[in-house]
């Protein structure tokens, strides 16, 4: 990891604006224009851009943002069929879309099929028409044009796609970019994250202690994501953070003049923090507080209730955020593994998958856990909880599992 990357905000924690059109509709270009940089590879040869790109930026008022560059949903061939697929996982993670067209253009039946996908998903959609030069003369040195009613039925708009928020650009012009920036403001949610890790758990002034047990799995020389997050949060309102190793616990609460309001551990060690916290103090897990921040800890809660009806036949599946070589003591294909086949016996069955490599049919499992999320962003882990919940497969994560196996799920707090 770069030195600038420690710094920046991590891709999970940005709105993702994901662009979508057929191939040659001025996606890359549109990106190079929002970004002021030619960060995206601009060609007339349609299909230049093949598998999504994520580009991070900021758009002041929203903050961080990655804007994804997708390839044409009309792509041809096997090899096309197959970037087309990659396209369409890209939803999944998207919290704002802009379908892009090209002004003159008369056939919308792809783009009728995509908004469709993208309505079930309840993903607000600016239209954006491109190459409004090619169409019509544009005021030299402006870099501003608004479309006219006349000029619009000169484009060839369809009425089913007049309901939709829209701006007429040129992104090669650079005209009309602001006002796409200003489109892309009003119309993005609200709410794409939840507006704080910790806060419905602390106040001001309170001592929060971190149990974080820094073993083969943690990156040298630093701290993962989830705690990294978790102490910006615990920071940002004004607690009073102090942060052990699991071996130092008994010994850092010892230095409390009063006991901590909350600890916040690793949830590998959960039964053994749980059995030294005092009891005044609220305890939970940074997987646990993850599985709130990022999908739907009632729904993973409610999943794990379904553990107690594993059997020896039961077929599991893990499901990791991020690809990665698993190490010895890994927690996905290691310890979870383990504590199941020591409840149930040797023959239960897991299946992993990591990255974007999710099953689109989850219902020959018996139970989906999920990793806690941190590298995606709330709207791919809440689709992922929801292809469970359609298939009537129950889902949970690793923070929630291991409470529940631990037998202390009662007493976490969430």
């Amino acid at each position: 990891m770069a030195v600038n990357e420690l710094n920046a905000t991590p891709n999970a924690l940005r709105l993702h604006i994901a662009i979508f059109g057929r191939r040659n509709s001025g996606k890359s270009s549109l990106i190079n224009a929002i970004s002021n940089q030619n960060t995206a590879l601009v060609s007339d040869v349609a299909g230049t851009t093949t598998d999504p790109v994520y580009r991070p930026i900021e758009i002041h008022p929203l903050g961080p943002c990655v804007l994804i560059d997708t390839a044409g949903f009309d792509d041809e061939g096997e090899l096309g069929l197959m970037r087309v697929e990659k396209t369409r996982e890209v939803i999944s993670k998207t919290d704002l879309a802009v379908m892009a067209v090209v002004a003159g253009q008369s056939d919308f039946s792809k783009e009728l099929e995509w908004l469709a996908f993208l309505d079930e998903k309840k993903i607000p959609v600016l239209l954006t028409i491109n190459k409004l030069d090619t169409v019509m003369t544009l005021p030299l040195g402006s870099g501003v044009h608004e479309a006219k009613p006349n000029e619009r039925s000169a484009i060839n708009l369809p009425q089913e796609l007049e309901g939709l928020e829209r701006v007429y650009i040129s992104a090669r012009e650079n005209t009309n970019i602001e006002k796409f920036r200003q489109k892309l403001i009003e119309l993005a949610p609200s709410e794409y994250e939840l507006d704080s890790i910790t806060a419905h758990l602390i106040n001001k002034g309170d001592h929060v202690l971190l149990v974080a047990p820094q073993d083969i799995q943690a990156p040298k020389g630093r701290l993962i994501l989830p705690q990294i997050q978790t102490i910006r949060d615990l920071l940002d309102h004004k607690a009073i953070v102090s942060i052990v190793t699991t071996d130092k616990l008994e010994e850092s609460l010892m230095l409390y003049k009063n006991p901590p309001k909350l600890i916040i551990t690793d949830s590998q060690v959960f039964k053994y923090v749980k059995d030294r916290c005092p009891k005044e103090t609220l305890l939970t897990s940074f997987s646990v507080l993850m599985a709130r921040y990022k999908g739907d800890i009632d729904e993973f809660v409610r999943g794990a209730a379904a553990i107690d009806s594993l059997s020896e036949k039961s077929s599991i599946l893990i499901l990791e955020a991020c690809s990665h070589n698993p190490l010895d003591g890994d927690i996905g294909r290691i310890k979870i593994p383990a504590m199941l086949k020591k409840r149930f016996g040797e023959n239960i069955k897991f299946t992993w998958k990591s990255g974007n490599d999710i099953p689109a049919d989850v219902s020959s499992f018996d139970l989906v856990i999920h990793c806690g999320g941190c590298m995606l962003n709330r709207k791919n882990v809440i689709s992922r909880i929801q292809r469970c919940k359609d298939q009537k497969i129950p889902v949970t994560n690793y923070g929630v599992f291991i409470a529940h196996m631990s037998g202390i799920l009662s007493d976490v707090v969430y």
